[in-house]
């Protein structure tokens, strides 16, 4: 990979991060419990309840996704860094630009879902 194009992933890992923190934070504070004697209505209440359970899930896929882009913004400048861990192909940097935290490419990545 060329150093021009790890300066540009570094740049895009940086503002993803970024975004994933401000994500984080609110889904936080989404997902504070309500408390009983908070005259909201049973039916409110209950779409309260399925909020919470979504964004629960959000926040959970958005910390994974913050974990996986500071790993990858620390072995940027490994040698192995954007080489598929299963084929050991490069990725395409067009592929890491868009997803700098993928550790595979597009077809091994196709065959882990079929």
């Amino acid at each position: 990979m060329k150093n021009d194009q790890k300066v540009l992933l570094k740049e895009t890992i940086e503002k993803k991060l970024l975004a994933i923190k401000e994500n984080i934070v609110s889904y936080e504070q989404l997902i504070k419990p309500i408390s009983p004697d908070n005259a909201i209505g049973r039916i409110t209440r209950m779409e309260a309840i399925n909020s919470k359970s979504i964004n629960e899930a959000a926040l959970t896929t958005a910390k994974n996704t913050r974990s996986r882009l500071e790993q990858a913004l620390a072995n940027i400048d490994d040698p192995d860094f954007g080489v598929c861990q299963e084929c050991e192909e490069p990725i395409p940097f067009a592929r890491l630009a868009i997803m700098p935290e993928s550790g595979l490419c597009v077809r091994c990545a196709e065959n882990i879902i079929d």
